[in-house]
């Protein structure tokens, strides 16, 4: 498959996944197009599934697509969105990234202050009790 080099059958069973709605298979084929990796480099077929990764949540592809946005239309406004929406998913870059977009006054304290809280809040929703008792265990293993 794709990790293993086998661009080919990587993107024949990328495409099947993307078709049924896989974001990350979405967000993979991206790179692709944008790499010309087994496909010809497409720009509009890197943005395009980019953009549905994005929707289907893919909080990475998100920020990935901030990225191509600015450097494509420098749109500002609407790169700081893409950000600002996956950065309350809890995609950490994102934050990072506001942060520099906020010391170069692209991005409002408040605006700023709300998406740390999104993001914090978003962090904490993915903490199961059962991770939180991984977590303990492995402090307790490694105090003996």
């Amino acid at each position: 498959g794709y990790d293993e080099g086998d661009y080919i059958t990587a993107f024949e069973h990328l495409s099947k996944a993307a078709e049924l709605g896989d974001a990350e298979s979405h967000r993979k084929l991206s790179f692709m197009y944008r790499d010309g990796i087994g496909v010809r480099r497409d720009k509009k077929k890197q943005v395009r599934h980019l953009e549905e990764a994005a929707i289907g949540g893919n909080h990475a592809a998100r920020y990935d697509l901030g990225f191509v946005e600015f450097g494509g239309n420098r749109r500002t406004d609407r790169v700081v969105k893409h950000w600002i929406i996956a950065a309350s998913g809890g995609q950490k870059q994102s934050l990072e990234t506001l942060k520099d977009c906020y010391k170069q006054g692209l991005v409002k304290k408040d605006d700023l202050l709300h998406v740390i809280q999104s993001y914090q809040a978003a962090i904490d929703a993915t903490k199961s009790p059962q991770s939180e008792a991984v977590a303990e265990w492995e402090r307790v293993r490694n105090r003996g």
